[in-house]
């Protein structure tokens, strides 16, 4: 188990044991590949959903995607289907036993002991056009100036829309570099292995991961993903959610209780998030249920 392979370990969705042996795959090489996350009906939902939105994308000034990557974000506030794609059991049972966080702690002499959920830190669709350019490798974490003994803070599910192959963009990764602790240490290109899917397989990989999204050589297929990310709650959001999809849009979509609190908007225990001091999910939804935090 102790070195890295040179392909990404794949998991049926619907193995008993998938759950465990996601995580396993996680901690020893940063990321594996569940087969039939989704099925086809869903996946052809989503597109259709994200197709406008990949439309009227503009250029990212910023050159950290190419000019030939479209991009939809705030996919909690464009449809159901999209919420159900961040909501997928699995993905949130795994991203829940890596990054909820337990925390003990002394009000005068009172013990106490919290615990914080993950949250949603941002989520996108991505459109890598025929003659596409590969990005630059880079780990997602890099938002939250994350150390080595910070791992882990985040997770990543990358699910296909199309069939997703090394001459289309697939998802380049270079499995166990989230062990990597040399701060100098450059990610190179011929290190890194395709992520290839099926519509409806998912790439789940941890934030400290180097990965890009690939060069589509192709003259006519269109690479489309949907990239749901998660953060431990206590960390600021790298999408800002509130303003991406506030409480009327909320309402409108008529989100439950556990979708909003995956969105952010409960409280990570003892108080971070609170507003008027109480828990948004009274104070703004007015919820009150066991999960309801109380200051």
């Amino acid at each position: 188990m102790s070195s890295i392979p040179v392909i990404i370990a794949r998991i049926s969705a619907t193995a008993e044991t998938a759950e465990d042996e996601i995580l396993e795959y996680l901690r020893r090489d940063g990321v594996v590949i569940v087969t039939g996350m989704f099925s086809r009906n869903h996946i052809e939902q989503v597109k259709q959903d994200l197709a406008s939105h990949f439309d009227s994308d503009v250029v990212d000034e910023s050159g950290f995607f190419p000019s030939t990557t479209q991009r939809a974000t705030g996919l909690f506030g464009i449809s159901r289907a999209c919420v159900d794609t961040a909501m997928h059991p699995l993905f949130l049972a795994v991203a829940n036993r890596l990054l909820t966080s337990t925390y003990t702690f002394y009000v005068g002499s009172t013990k106490k002991i919290v615990h914080s959920k993950p949250i949603i830190s941002s989520t996108v669709g991505f459109r890598v056009n025929p003659g596409g350019e590969q990005q630059g490798l880079h780990r997602d974490c890099t938002d939250f100036h994350t150390r080595p003994c910070d791992w882990p803070m985040m997770i990543g599910c990358v699910t296909a829309l199309t069939r997703t192959h090394k001459n289309n963009g697939a998802t380049i990764v270079i499995p166990g570099s989230h062990l990597w602790e040399d701060e100098d240490r450059i990610p190179l290109v011929e290190e890194a292995i395709p992520a290839e899917l099926e519509p409806g397989d998912a790439t789940i990989f941890v934030g400290n991961l180097y990965h890009a999204g690939g060069a589509n050589i192709t003259q006519d297929e269109w690479r489309e993903t949907v990239g749901i990310f998660m953060a431990k709650g206590f960390y600021r959001q790298a999408e800002n959610e509130y303003l991406t999809v506030p409480p009327e849009r909320c309402k409108e979509l008529q989100l439950t209780p556990a979708e909003l609190r995956v969105l952010g908007y409960g409280i990570s225990e003892p108080s971070c998030g609170f507003f008027k001091y109480k828990d948004p999910m009274e104070s703004v939804f007015g919820i009150i249920d066991n999960e309801t935090i109380r200051l």
